[in-house]
């Protein structure tokens, strides 16, 4: 059985939910990535921060990113996957949620992501296929 942790990213980056977009997007940039969990007090994931979020949440929004704090953009109940939950449970997560990216965690401690190129690497054409169909659609 393929799980979370198996095909995650470990320790990934994250920007903290005090810190700015615009260390956000500074982050983003050193990283070459084009998103960061958002974690609260005690390593606890709040949501993800994505660089659409920055373009249309902040800068389309007439918003300086010098002074919006990442927790400002967390959502109300993060959508995270639990390090041992399996390929078949973050393919529904991923689809029920329309998301493309997962926090990975045990407990509420963040220890990695979850992205949909892992999720292809990892997984079988036809599991991939579904998950492709249902993130494509509107």
């Amino acid at each position: 059985m393929t799980t979370a942790r198996d095909i995650m990213t470990p320790g990934a980056a994250y920007i903290r939910a005090d810190e700015t977009i615009l260390r956000a997007a500074q982050k983003m940039t050193e990283l070459g990535v084009g998103a960061l969990p958002i974690c609260g007090t005690h390593n606890r994931v709040m949501g993800m921060l994505t660089d659409r979020d920055i373009v249309v949440k902040v800068l389309g929004a007439s918003k300086d990113p010098a002074t919006v704090r990442a927790g400002d953009l967390a959502q109300d109940e993060p959508v995270t996957i639990g390090a041992d939950d399996d390929a078949a449970e973050i393919i529904r997560t991923m689809t029920s949620h329309q998301v493309r990216r997962l926090p990975v965690i045990v407990g509420h401690d963040l220890v990695g992501v979850v992205a949909l190129a892992d999720v292809a690497h990892a997984l079988d054409d036809p599991q991939v296929a579904e998950l492709l169909r249902a993130l494509s659609t509107d």
